[in-house]
């Protein structure tokens, strides 16, 4: 089992809190150690990435249905609020399992990881939208 007890003096740390991962300046890193601020993270991350290509995706929607106003309007936002369910699923269940195996292992988790697995996310969405021919 990991030595990484919770400090004395923790307190969780602003949202995003990404730091210089080879700092120049001496600043110290940013970690989290329960649970819910794990998900917390991994959630609002995760949002963050699934609007972002939402929003392009229906930006390029609109742009090819542009002579009709009514998908104009429709459009993103059906697209922003499909995206926010998504996002809200897939980062609920990573976050919680991320948070369930840092707990249990008692090990802290850099503000870096949710932030990479909210682009793993959004990059799976991109992958399984494509036909996969073939398969086995």
């Amino acid at each position: 089992m990991a030595n990484n007890r919770v400090p004395i003096n923790y307190h969780t740390p602003p949202f995003p809190s990404l730091y210089e991962i080879f700092p120049t300046h001496g600043k110290d890193a940013y970690y989290l150690y329960y649970t819910e601020d794990i998900w917390r993270f991994t959630l609002w991350w995760t949002l963050i990435f699934y609007g972002a290509s939402h929003l392009l995706v229906a930006s390029w929607a609109v742009a090819m249905q542009c002579r009709n106003w009514k998908a104009c309007l429709a459009v993103p936002l059906v697209y922003m609020i499909l995206g926010g369910l998504e996002a809200l699923l897939a980062g609920s269940i990573i976050g919680l399992v991320l948070g369930a195996v840092y707990e249990a292992g008692n090990f802290r988790m850099s503000t870096w990881i949710p932030f990479l697995w909210g682009g793993i996310n959004v990059l799976v969405l991109i992958l399984s939208s494509f036909p996969m021919q073939g398969g086995l």
